[in-house]
């Protein structure tokens, strides 16, 4: 029975070589190349012609094109939005606002935007201008000041300092010392006392200033409806003034000019070194070597401004002194006015030099002297604050003596 199931299932099944053609035929039809589409068949054409890269070129720059396009109306649809949106909040802002309570809890200054206008940061140590002054004031003078260090404290000129205090310094900066108390004036000028006698006017005008100029400052405390008429005002006698702006000769403290061989007793006012007539003697060559071992400044400078007319040159206690150009003696003993133990030498050719605050003094009147011989030693005797010696020269004039000494050293 199993032997005839089998045939008949041979019987009923396709013959197995018809199967496998079908199959075959499917395998076929699964492996062949499928057809290609338009788009390929083109590109394959333009290909062959010779027209790929270009095209490709073309494509990619169209690309780029639009997608610049595109990125500009994006921006341009963004801007429009935010305009938009911009104006109705301006249109919000025109609507009254409801008063805010300020509550007064500051908020840090740094953390608040500022919109308009400029920002300045907070100064915590703000340098307030003073106020110019109106009033003298006093100064009390310490060790080592100077005339023209005072005047800079106070941003004054030298001379301001001496002709605010005619009874204290006489216009003599030597006169300066520690502990004396000097007016400070307000203003550059002069101190002085209205002693009456002319009209005021032309005791302002003998200063360089007006009547005004005294009546109306502050700090000179006049009632300008009491005084009448400012050219002939009506002011005490004896009060003193400050007069803004003006200017006097110098009182003269040094030796005089004009002390030469043939009338040295014009010199007499000065001292008991003054000397009688010479005749005859050495007579300077014009040229000038220095006085001292040293040279420089230890001490004043030659300075018109403060009344100085010579150089105070270093020097030790008993270091020489000579001669810096040839000629007589006419003034060779002690000075009254400050100059202490002092020689001068007339050079008989218009020149006169001088030489002060000597310790010891060597040649005599009369005598004549050469071009850098000795005539003294270096001292601090007179108004001296140390040793040093104070040179001057003078040709009818007090000159600076750096203008004929050989250049200084360094």
């Amino acid at each position: 029975m199993m032997n005839n199931m089998q045939n008949d299932f041979k019987e009923d099944s396709p013959n197995s070589d018809e199967l496998n053609k079908k199959k075959g035929k499917k395998r076929e039809s699964s492996t062949s190349p499928s057809k290609p589409s338009f788009f390929s068949r083109w590109m394959n054409n333009l290909a062959q012609m010779g027209l790929g890269e270009s095209l490709l070129r073309v494509g990619t720059n169209l690309f780029s094109i639009l997608a610049i396009a595109l990125i500009i109306f994006l921006v341009q649809a963004f801007y429009r939005q935010t305009s938009n949106q911009l104006s109705e909040n301006n249109g919000q802002v025109s609507v009254p606002a409801p008063t805010a309570v300020i509550v007064a809890n500051p908020a840090p200054a740094l953390d608040i935007p500022i919109i308009s206008g400029i920002a300045r940061g907070a100064q915590i140590h703000t340098n307030i201008p003073s106020r110019p002054r109106q009033e003298i004031t006093t100064y009390k003078v310490l060790d080592g000041d100077t005339v023209f260090g005072i005047a800079e404290k106070y941003g004054l000129e030298p001379q301001t300092i001496l002709w605010g205090n005619v009874n204290i310094l006489s216009d003599d900066p030597h006169r300066l010392s520690p502990g004396q108390e000097l007016n400070i004036l307000p203003v550059d000028g002069v101190y002085w006392e209205w002693l009456g006698g002319i009209p005021f006017g032309d005791w302002a005008k003998y200063y360089g200033v007006t009547a005004a100029d005294i009546i109306e400052l502050p700090g000179n405390h006049i009632d300008a409806n009491t005084v009448g008429d400012y050219n002939n005002a009506n002011i005490k006698t004896g009060t003193w003034l400050i007069i803004p702006g003006g200017k006097r000769e110098f009182i003269s403290w040094s030796a005089p000019l004009g002390v030469t061989r043939e009338n040295p007793a014009s010199a007499r006012v000065l001292g008991e070194g003054a000397c009688g007539p010479v005749s005859g003697g050495a007579v300077g060559y014009g040229t000038y070597v220095y006085p001292t071992n040293k040279h420089y400044l230890s001490g004043f400078d030659y300075s018109e401004a403060t009344n100085h007319r010579g150089i105070d040159l270093a020097g030790n206690e008993g270091e020489g002194v000579y001669a810096a150009d040839a000629g007589v003696i006419v003034y060779s003993g002690w000075n009254n006015y400050g100059y202490g133990n002092m020689i001068m030498i007339d050079h008989g050719n218009g020149f006169q030099s001088l030489y002060a605050h000597l310790s010891v003094i060597s040649r005599g009147c009369g005598q004549s002297v050469g071009q850098g011989e000795e005539i003294g030693a270096v001292g601090s005797t007179g108004r001296s604050s140390g040793p040093h010696l104070h040179f001057e020269l003078m040709a009818g004039v007090k000159v600076n003596p750096w203008d004929y000494l050989p250049p200084r050293d360094h």
